[in-house]
């Protein structure tokens, strides 16, 4: 997967496997997160791996600002909405687990501003991709289903920025299963996934995918204060970024 490139109007998400999650859900035994460590150049570049059951459904209500500056993290700036601080294992899906043990703690709120959980991703792979599958894993808790959830950032050689993510889920009674690659890139921009700097290119289009388990764009946060969306991304075809601005 490392070695794909996204092609100018290419569709963002790849089936691996035939859109079949390898995950074994017979593994599933106790509620609880594999966190991984950062690897050596502190990149999230293992796979975190949750063990979910309803009781996992985070209060969106209590997230705050994220400060936390992932591997080839570059503030967003002109207005244009480019960089999320994108969970491996979303907040949503994270109610009652310890961000440092990953075990099942009552009190413990969502995971909000973990290291061995965050990458540099594309608001537009965060909101509107990702969160398709996100949405998938839960509702299948939200009915009482136990759910093997994985994400793996795919990085290519030393590059600080993950050319894509790999999602994969499976229920253990086999009502939930996928598994894809999405391609990190953002509408209108051009990315170096060496560094994570970023130029206009109004070339760069990018079909938006739809699903009718997807809930809506989340708010994002930035290091200098909280960011408020302004708009979305045009469909079918996106073409450049979501604008922003600062509320103080």
């Amino acid at each position: 997967m490392a070695q794909l490139d996204y092609h100018l109007a290419q569709y963002p998400i790849i089936q691996v496997n035939n859109g079949h999650s390898t995950l074994n859900p017979k593994s599933w035994e106790t509620n609880h997160v594999d966190y991984q460590q950062l690897d050596n150049l502190q990149r999230t570049s293992f796979s975190n791996t949750a063990f979910l059951q309803q009781r996992n459904h985070a209060n969106t209500n209590l997230r705050t600002q994220q400060t936390v500056s992932p591997a080839g993290w570059q503030p967003n700036r002109d207005g244009m909405l480019i960089y999320n601080r994108g969970h491996l294992i979303t907040y949503s899906l994270t109610g009652g687990l310890n961000k440092l043990t990953g075990k099942y703690q009552a009190s413990a709120v969502g995971d909000q501003d973990n290291p061995r959980n965050l990458f540099t991703e594309t608001d537009f792979t965060n909101q509107m991709i990702q969160t398709i599958y996100e949405t998938e894993v839960r509702h299948s808790i939200e009915h009482g289903k136990h759910v093997i959830y994985q994400a793996t950032p795919i990085f290519r050689g030393n590059e600080n920025v993950a050319r894509g993510i790999n999602l994969q889920a499976i229920s253990t009674d086999g009502t939930l299963n996928f598994n894809v690659y999405l391609f990190n890139v953002e509408p209108g921009i051009d990315i170096n996934y060496q560094n994570g700097a970023t130029t206009l290119n109004n070339q760069q289009q990018i079909p938006v995918p739809v699903a009718e388990t997807q809930d809506g764009i989340n708010q994002s946060n930035d290091s200098d204060g909280p960011i408020k969306s302004v708009g979305y991304y045009s469909r079918p075809v996106a073409t450049k970024p979501r604008q922003y601005y600062r509320a103080f």
